[in-house]
């Protein structure tokens, strides 16, 4: 794991020159309006610097009390931003509640990830971002300022790449807690996937399709269903017994959440990985491209044709879909995408050099890339405007205008 002066991963030390840790909410009122520049710092699960501030500081809030709100009636739980999802939806199921997705790790801040556009997977399953009802924001002048769903700008302040202020309370929609399996199949012919990609999709609650982008065939495909599973998928076969999407680099798959059909709660299926455990591969990179729904199969032929310059650095690729939303960052803004994903090996000046090839071959297909992650360019967001009007009202001094945002929001 990484230094605490770095991210998760490693592949990028803080400029920052210190961090904060407020221990009240007064505290993080008085940090952000005595800073010229800060930014907030999660559980440091970002692969770029976006959670840094060369030049000013960083604030870590996970030391102030907060409480856990449920209401029943409402089907809401209000929670610090600073709250990890993995122990938040423990304590949601035990109430008899649950989100409606998930992301592949449990490991995140609930603000990190809403604020990155995180989103999980399932063709009908919004992101992340899209169950925020309402949040509490500390600006730049250290006021704190409510805002809820169905304000004037509450789409531009949800997805925010962090530079409006500092999250310290979201309200997210609940469902009833409900039962998930999951089921693996290895070897799904390429043919099949360009064939069948609707069907596919619609074989389960969520679905995930690793491949390196060079086999003949996809490696493996996840099914996540809360209804009867699958037993054929298209010529692929059923997994004969766990499986780690990382498989290249010889990960146990003790660390994933259970297969083979084993039915259990959403929490510990709908993730990849257990909480308890490194996700992933633990020393990695990570990027992750979206693209219209209706561009996925050319997107993957566009892909196909890189394989051979992906599969030397890549540990895995996953695909996904993320039903569309209306948040102005968000990369489902406007209508479904699918998402491609690459888990890196820790090679990244070669890795930075491919980036840009992969986006000019997306380029066609309107692609947009993660918030959070490595990246040439961040693609077409069609609010970015809106966004830097909205951001020009509550930093006008640019309190939060890190390297990060002047390079990649303007």
């Amino acid at each position: 794991m990484s230094r605490p002066e770095s991210n998760w991963s490693g592949n990028h030390a803080y400029a920052a020159a210190r961090i904060l840790r407020p221990r009240t909410l007064d505290e993080v009122r008085e940090m952000v309006a005595a800073a010229p520049g800060i930014k907030a710092l999660g559980t440091r699960h970002c692969f770029n610097d976006i959670a840094d501030f060369d030049g000013g500081v960083q604030i870590d809030i996970a030391d102030v009390a907060s409480t856990i709100e449920i209401d029943s009636a409402a089907a809401t739980v209000t929670v610090s931003g600073a709250m990890r999802y993995g122990e938040l939806a423990s304590l949601l199921h035990a109430k008899g509640f649950g989100l409606p997705n998930l992301a592949s790790l449990p490991h995140c801040t609930v603000a990190g990830s809403v604020a990155t556009g995180t989103h999980g997977s399932g063709r009908r399953n919004q992101g992340l971002a899209a169950a925020v009802s309402a949040l509490d924001l500390v600006t730049a002048d250290g006021e704190l300022r409510s805002f809820a769903r169905g304000d004037k700008e509450f789409a531009g302040l949800v997805v925010n790449a962090g530079a409006l202020g500092v999250v310290t309370r979201m309200t997210l929609d609940l469902v009833p807690t409900f039962d998930v399996r999951q089921n693996v199949f290895d070897g799904l012919p390429w043919e099949a996937l360009f064939a069948h990609f609707d069907e596919i999709q619609d074989a389960a609650y969520s679905v995930s399709v690793f491949t390196n982008w060079a086999n003949d065939n996809v490696d493996q495909v996840w099914l996540k269903s809360i209804g009867e599973p699958r037993t054929e998928l298209f010529g692929a076969r059923p997994a004969d017994g766990p499986r780690h999407p990382v498989h290249a680099a010889g990960m146990s798959a003790d660390n994933c959440t259970e297969q083979l059909g084993v039915l259990g709660p959403w929490h510990e299926r709908l993730p990849h990985f257990r909480l308890g455990f490194t996700p992933s591969a633990g020393d990695e990179l990570q990027s992750e491209y979206f693209v219209p729904y209706r561009h996925a199969i050319a997107a993957f032929e566009a892909l196909r044709g890189l394989g051979h310059r992906i599969a030397p650095l890549a540990l895995c690729s996953e695909i996904r879909t993320i039903a569309g939303d209306d948040l102005w960052l968000s990369p489902a803004q406007g209508g479904d995408r699918v998402a491609l994903h690459f888990t890196w090996r820790p090679r990244q000046d070669e890795v930075e050099a491919l980036l840009p090839v992969i986006e000019e071959r997306l380029a066609p297909f309107d692609v947009r890339a993660h918030w959070g992650k490595l990246f040439h360019r961040s693609g077409n967001y069609p609010m970015l405007p809106e966004f830097r009007r909205l951001r020009a009202r509550l930093d006008p001094n640019g309190a939060f205008r890190s390297p990060y945002v002047v390079r990649n929001i303007g």
